[in-house]
């Protein structure tokens, strides 16, 4: 029996995978092919190095449309004193691309030549030319493409492995190629084992997850040159399981054997791969991804490598980054992906398990002068905060987190340009954020949001961390909203405040509102649970100033404790029956087919500085909240008011 491995070091499990592949003869490239040196070598890797069998050009070639002429005829010529060159004998005419005459060393351009003619006007003038007139000398080899200007023959054109682009398949082909040689794509299966899980597009009940890994390692295992093999889904069924693996085995290189959501897929796909093979690695000290299976399977000496791929989505995703890109790399005979990296500021807080090497994804933007990274969802299961990451910053093993303000290394998964053009907001949540984000999205603009409140969005600009917040904090004494917040928060900065909306707020319920629920006294029943706003968000201060208001007291209310984010988080946690019932806006409540109780009016604003209000990055903005499309396309959302959209509060 295997002794099994929990959670190593990263390391060491590298370590372990690399001793097992140098003893099965996998260490390096699986293979070569020839090819027609055609669009389709675009992106495949060289097993050897390019040498150039001609020279580029092989000829000497025009570089012009004119005459080709010896340069030392033409020494005597000057503005005043011109000189004529009979044609043929010290003078032809050459296109460009033309090989040039053997006595010939130098073109004059046609704009720079006056034509001797002779005879009949009324023939063609290319009848009648007898001599080309010149004003000024020319030196040897002008407007001349030498041969092996470009490539002189036998000199190296690309080294083995390099991985093809358009260009290089040009210089291919003019060095004398028809065909290379490049490595042999590695052969990848991808098997998602699960009995909870449904293919894409079926319909979806209570407890099925639908297979998307399978689609996006694929992609991953393609884009980092190999080819992939997608295995329909396998049940949770030992036997069954192993049957699939050993059939992926006989056509393939590496096994992605990627383990279902439910208990115990963990030790279950290890017990695929210790009865198939060796297992070397139970569980790698990597967050998220704890649950990376590394083994070999078949007989030696021809064992092939199968890795446990995590279910959760964030951990699947990253294992691939960690371990398959890297192996995919050498087994093509190319140096591993390094991703573009940059310094950045954390904007919180972030805390991490010591003994793990924790992957913390961001999102990037530049305010003012500094680069700044705000941390996205931990969760290994929300595959939209790798949609939202810029990049991603690995806090090593012994760390037990940073404090706001850190400066940290950042791998992008986006260019530097785009980071640039970013507009930071934080602060309340709204859809019609997510609406102004589309819209800027024409107008090379990137919006990134974090939800953390109209308090916290008020909090970040004290900090200089964002380009503007979003706010609708009521003041108790006078009705209004955000200008005495501001004042209070933002005492010494010049800010300007834009009314982005009116909306309307009210209870969000279950479809057909079975429990009755009409009015805030409701939340004081014993079978009604309520779902929060988080501390400091607009909603959370609007519906304590009516809880005071109406004297309810917030400690008898069922579920007052429980806090979400947004307000389309509150809507999901009422139609999943987490929660009776939340306050929120309308359009959240039409999303996920809610009922909707109006109760209050309020107003969304934009609380932007004067710095950023007046940067021509925050111009794209301004432009696309005075466009009548956008008011129109936020106006035909439930519950919204656009009639004030634009004007300035302060």
């Amino acid at each position: 029996m295997t002794i099994y491995l929990h959670d190593i070091p990263l390391p060491q499990a590298i370590s372990r995978l690399e001793e097992a592949l140098q003893a099965t003869g996998k260490a390096g490239v699986l293979g070569y092919e020839e090819i027609p040196l055609d669009e389709h070598a675009l992106g495949r890797v060289l097993a050897k190095p390019i040498w150039a069998k001609l020279s580029s050009p092989h000829y000497h070639a025009s570089a012009m449309d004119g005459y080709a002429v010896r340069s030392e005829s033409t020494i005597l010529a000057a503005p005043t004193d011109p000189i004529d060159l009979p044609i043929g004998s010290q003078a032809q005419y050459v296109d460009t691309g033309d090989p040039m005459p053997k006595w010939s060393d130098s073109v004059i351009p046609i704009e720079n030549i006056e034509p001797v003619t002779e005879g009949d006007p009324s023939r063609d003038m290319a009848m009648r030319l007898t001599a080309i007139r010149i004003r000024a000398a020319v030196t040897p080899w002008s407007h001349v493409r030498t041969m092996g200007e470009d490539i002189v023959a036998t000199q190296l054109v690309l080294s083995a492995g390099h991985t093809l682009r358009p260009v290089d398949l040009g210089a291919i082909a003019a060095s004398g190629h028809a065909s290379i040689l490049v490595a042999r794509k590695p052969r990848v299966a991808i098997i998602p084992t699960g009995s909870e899980l449904v293919p894409v597009g079926r319909p979806v009940q209570s407890g099925d997850i639908i297979e998307f890994n399978s689609i996006a390692m694929a992609a991953q295992v393609m884009g980092w040159g190999a080819e992939a093999t997608r295995y329909p889904i396998t049940m949770d069924n030992f036997d069954q399981i192993c049957r699939c693996v050993n059939e992926a085995a006989i056509e393939h290189d590496l096994i992605l054997l990627n383990a279902g959501s439910s208990a115990g897929s963990e030790d279950f796909s290890a017990n695929v791969v210790e009865k198939l093979g060796e297992l070397l690695v139970h569980g790698v000290a990597v967050r998220p991804g704890h649950p990376v299976i590394l083994g070999m399977i078949g007989e030696k000496p021809d064992q092939i490598p199968i890795i446990g791929v995590p279910g959760y989505p964030v951990s699947a995703i990253l294992t691939g980054e960690i371990f398959i890109e890297p192996l995919l790399a050498r087994w093509l005979g190319r140096s591993p992906n390094v991703p573009l990296a940059i310094k950045a500021k954390l904007t919180r807080k972030v805390t991490s398990t010591p003994g793990d090497d924790d992957y913390v994804r961001l999102a990037v933007g530049r305010v003012g002068d500094q680069v700044l990274a705000a941390p996205l969802s931990r969760g290994a299961g929300v595959i939209t905060s790798l949609v939202r990451a810029d990049g991603i910053t690995i806090l090593p093993r012994g760390t037990q987190g940073l404090p706001a303000g850190s400066e940290v290394n950042v791998n992008l998964y986006r260019h530097p340009v785009e980071i640039e053009s970013t507009i930071f907001v934080i602060g309340s949540h709204d859809i019609t954020i997510d609406i102004l984000a589309q819209f800027l999205a024409v107008k090379n603009r990137r919006l990134t949001s974090a939800n953390v409140g109209s308090m916290g969005g008020l909090i970040a600009l004290s900090r200089g961390e964002c380009h503007l917040a979003g706010s609708h904090l009521l003041d108790p004494e006078s009705g209004e909203y955000n200008l005495e917040y501001v004042r209070r928060i933002l005492p010494n900065l010049p800010v300007k405040i834009v009314v982005l909306v009116e909306r309307t707020q009210g209870l969000l319920v279950a479809k057909g509102n079975p429990k009755g629920i009409s009015s805030l006294r409701d939340l004081t029943r014993n079978d009604v649970t309520y779902i929060n706003r988080q501390s400091g968000a607009g909603t959370r201060v609007l519906l304590d100033y009516q809880l005071r208001l109406l004297q309810i007291s917030s400690e008898i209310i069922k579920g007052y404790p429980c806090e979400e984010y947004t307000h389309l988080s509150v809507a999901a946690a009422i139609s999943s029956g987490r929660a009776d019932c939340g306050l929120g806006i309308s359009a959240a409540a039409q999303a996920l087919d809610l009922d909707f109780i109006p109760m209050y009016q309020e107003r969304y604003d934009l609380v932007i500085p004067v710095r950023y209000f007046e940067d021509p990055l925050l111009e794209p903005l301004f432009e696309i909240i005075a466009d009548p499309e956008f008011k129109k396309t936020v106006a035909n959302l439930p519950g919204y008011n656009v009639e004030m959209m634009g004007q300035e509060i302060l």
